[in-house]
C-alpha cells in the first residue's frame, strides 16, 4: 500500500490559508478520485476540496475550526494504485484564473468585501463527478456547515449538543439553545465601568467585510437618488395572471428585467473603475447580483447572463441562486461574478436604505417595501401601492442626470408595465 498525502492547493489572489469548516470523510473511509473530502473557507467563500487520490483515508490533517496553510498536508490516503492528481490541480488552477479575472464581491448592501479586477464574465464549468457516498459516523450530523460554524464562533462544542432533528440531526435552534445556556465570559475593561460580556473572533469572511467596507467608502465618491414608484399596475397584471392560472413571476423578477433594460440604455453603470490604468470598464453582458441574507452574512450571488433571460427565466434563476446562497451551494462564479446589484431591503419590512456600493461595481439599486399610500392620480386622491426606490452610484462614472435617467427607465416600466413588457 502506498501512502499519498494531498496538500492544500494554491487558492490564488494572495490567499495563503483556509479554515477547515467540515470534514466530509473520516479516517478509515474509502474515497474515490474527485470525491469532495473537506469544506474549507477562505476570506471569499466556502468551497469543497476534492481528493486527487483513491483509497482508504489514513489521516486528516487539521481540526474543524482550525486553519491550514497552502502547501501544508490536508489529507493522507492509503492507495494501492496512485491516481494522478490532475483533477484537483485543474480545479485549483481554474479557481486561480477566476480570481485573476475578477475577485470576491460577495457581500453588499450594508457592506462589501474587497474585490478588484476585470473581465467579469460567465466561464464554463466542468461537469460534476459522481462520488461514492461515504460514512461520517464520527462526525456529528448537522443541518449545514453554517450551523457548525455558528457553534464554533460562539465557542460551543458541537460534540456536546444533542440534536432534536430527525435521527438526532443538530439544527440551528439546537446550537442557539446551547449558546444561550452557556455562561457568558466577562472581563473588566475600564470603559465607563462596564464589563465585556463576550468576545467573538472575526472569521476570514468578516475580516474581508471589514476591509471592504472601508475600501468602498474611501475609494468611491458615491451619491444617492430616490424616487417613489407606483406598483399598482404591476400588481394588477400579476393578479390577472393568477386569476387565469398562469405562471406569475415575482416582483423582484420584473424589477430585474426592467433593470437589465435600463443597464442596456446606460452601459456605463454595468462596469467598474480601473484605477491602475485610469480606465472605465464596461461589460458586454450583465451578471445581476442579488442581496441575500444568509447565516454567514449578506451575500450577493449573481444571476449570470441575465441579459439573455426572459422575465420567467429570471424568476426561476433568482429563486435558484438565492436558495443556493442560503444553503452554501452557490458557485464561485455566482458569488464573485456580479456586475450590478439589486438590494430588496423591503423584504426586511423597511421603506428605504442608502446601501453601500458592492466594490468594485459602480452602482446598486435598492427597493423598499410596497405599501398602500394615499396618492394623487389625475387630480384625484386615491389609494395606490407605492414603494421607495433608491439608487447609489459612483460619481466618477456618471453624473446625476444619467443616474436619474436610469432610475426613470426602471420606474416608468414598473408604473406602465404593459407597454414596457411589449417593448422588451
Amino acid at each position: 500500500m502506498t501512502l499519498q498525502t494531498f496538500t492544500l492547493p494554491d487558492l490564488g489572489e494572495g490567499l495563503t490559508e483556509a479554515e477547515v469548516v467540515r470534514w466530509l470523510v473520516a479516517v478509515g473511509d474509502e474515497v474515490v478520485v474527485d470525491q469532495p473530502v473537506v469544506e474549507v473557507e477562505t476570506a471569499k467563500s466556502i468551497v469543497e476540496v476534492p481528493s486527487p487520490y483513491a483509497g482508504r483515508v489514513s489521516e486528516l490533517h487539521g481540526e474543524e475550526g482550525g486553519t491550514v496553510a497552502v502547501g501544508a498536508p490536508l489529507i493522507s490516503v492509503e492507495a494501492g494504485l496512485l491516481v494522478a492528481p490532475e483533477p484537483a490541480q485543474v480545479a485549483a488552477e481554474q479557481y486561480r484564473e477566476e480570481e485573476k479575472a475578477g475577485s470576491g464581491n460577495v457581500l453588499i448592501g450594508y457592506g462589501t468585501p474587497e474585490g478588484a479586477g476585470s473581465g467579469r464574465r460567465r466561464r464554463p464549468r466542468s461537469a460534476p463527478v459522481a462520488a461514492t457516498p461515504v460514512s461520517s459516523s464520527s462526525v456529528p450530523r448537522v443541518t449545514s456547515p453554517l450551523v457548525r460554524r455558528l457553534a464554533r464562533e460562539a465557542g460551543v462544542s458541537i460534540l456536546g449538543i444533542t440534536g432534536t432533528g430527525v435521527d438526532g440531526l443538530i439544527t440551528r435552534r439546537d446550537v442557539q439553545s446551547a449558546i444561550d445556556a452557556a455562561a457568558p465570559r466577562t472581563e473588566s475593561t475600564g470603559r465607563a465601568g462596564l464589563e465585556v460580556a463576550q468576545r467573538t473572533p472575526m472569521s476570514g469572511f468578516r475580516k474581508a467585510v471589514s476591509s471592504a467596507l472601508s475600501r468602498s467608502r474611501s475609494e468611491i465618491p458615491e451619491a444617492t437618488v430616490w424616487v417613489d414608484v407606483d406598483f399598482t399596475e404591476l400588481f394588477a397584471i400579476r393578479a390577472a395572471a393568477k386569476a387565469a392560472s398562469k405562471p406569475v413571476p415575482s416582483l423582484l423578477a420584473y424589477l430585474a428585467r426592467f433593470t437589465v433594460a435600463a443597464l442596456k440604455a446606460h452601459p456605463e453603470l454595468n462596469g467598474e473603475v480601473d484605477t491602475v490604468n485610469d480606465e472605465l470598464i464596461q461589460y458586454a453582458g450583465i451578471n445581476l447580483g442579488l442581496a441575500v441574507q444568509t447565516d454567514r452574512g449578506l451575500l450577493a450571488p449573481a444571476v449570470l447572463d441575465a441579459h439573455l433571460l426572459t422575465t420567467a427565466e429570471l424568476d426561476a434563476e433568482i429563486r435558484r441562486v438565492t436558495e443556493a446562497a442560503r444553503e452554501g451551494r452557490a458557485t464561485q462564479d455566482e458569488l464573485t461574478g456580479g456586475t450590478f446589484t439589486l438590494n430588496n431591503y423591503g423584504s426586511f419590512n423597511v421603506d428605504g436604505s442608502a446601501a453601500i456600493i458592492n466594490h468594485p461595481q459602480v452602482a446598486i439599486l435598492g427597493l423598499g417595501r410596497v405599501i398602500d399610500r394615499a396618492w394623487v392620480v389625475d387630480g384625484e386622491l386615491t389609494v395606490r401601492k407605492i414603494a421607495q426606490m433608491s439608487f447609489v452610484f459612483d460619481h466618477r462614472v456618471c453624473d446625476g442626470g444619467a443616474a436619474a435617467s436610469f432610475m426613470r427607465i426602471v420606474a416608468d416600466a414598473i408604473e406602465s408595465p404593459g407597454s414596457a413588457i411589449a417593448n422588451l
